[in-house]
């Protein structure tokens, strides 16, 4: 048992976190004044909303980091994801031109332990603002396995890759 202790501590995982006598939960630290604990809108919601502790403009085209002010521990056989919340892809949306703000995904590892930001990327053809408080991306949890990498010599078959299943006629080469 002392082995798997000292086995978390260097991967970097607590034991307030990860004991097996605790519940299933996911730890926040608030790191900013005007940060919020990420939450759920609903029950049924897989996603907690991450919240804007800061206000800026994001120029038309370019991509800003957006502040959570939000520190997490995700359980010990998960990972977090940043996702886009649906409302996001249309705030500011005009059909015809396909304007939107886009949320880029992002990977939080079990040891992360800095404030969460989000990349936000303004397609629309105007400045748009942020503001504090303002729901800007979900943090979803994934279950995820980081097994030991094994270096050896695959067996090789004809697959293509890029959508080639069942499709014969595509190869590698005729997408370079």
């Amino acid at each position: 048992m002392e082995g798997e202790s000292n086995k978390r501590k260097i991967e970097g995982e607590c034991e307030k976190c990860h004991s097996k006598k605790q519940k299933r939960q996911l730890y926040v630290e608030l790191k900013h004044p005007k940060a919020r604990a990420p939450m759920r809108a609903t029950e049924g919601s897989v996603g907690y909303d991450l919240y804007s502790c800061e206000d800026k403009t994001i120029p038309q085209g370019e991509r800003c980091l957006v502040d959570t002010g939000v520190a997490v521990a995700v359980p010990g056989d998960t990972y977090g994801r940043i996702a886009p919340r649906s409302s996001m892809e249309l705030k500011g949306i005009d059909l015809v031109d396909h304007n939107y703000i886009d949320v880029k995904a992002g990977v939080i590892d079990r040891d992360y332990r800095l404030p969460l930001k989000v990349i936000l990327h303004n397609c629309s053809k105007s400045p748009y603002e942020v503001k504090v408080g303002d729901r800007i991306a979900q943090l979803i949890l994934e279950r995820c396995e980081t097994p030991s990498v094994i270096l050896t010599k695959l067996e090789t078959n004809d697959r293509g890759g890029f959508g080639s299943t069942g499709r014969a006629e595509l190869t590698v080469n005729k997408l370079q």
